[in-house]
């Protein structure tokens, strides 16, 4: 079985066009983050010798929440708003794990 066929199942899409939209929505979103990032970095003062683990916490809490706004924002422009809601919902879920009893 393909990546492709294997995928599809994993994520319960039976259209190849769905799957085709799926990967658009993350590459303009991916892209979106980068220039967001771009804009942002240097309003907040990040240059080149700007220590790595700021740059990764700034990433983390300003960039990353960013991209899920992208993804759904994309998501829901391409009408795959509910499967964009499934992984951003699977995601955000996998934070409050290590805090469960």
């Amino acid at each position: 079985m393909s990546f492709w066929f294997k995928l599809k199942d994993k994520w319960g899409i039976t259209s190849n066009w769905q799957m085709t939209i799926i990967f658009i929505v993350f590459g303009l979103t991916g892209i979106s983050a980068v220039q967001i990032r771009k804009i942002l970095f240097p309003l907040m003062g990040v240059v080149a010798e700007t220590p790595f683990y700021i740059k990764f916490l700034l990433w983390l809490f300003v960039i990353f929440p960013f991209y899920y706004v992208f993804l759904l924002t994309y998501g829901f422009i391409f009408r795959q708003f509910p499967f964009f809601w499934g992984v951003t919902k699977k995601t955000f879920g996998r934070f409050g794990k290590p805090f469960k009893r």
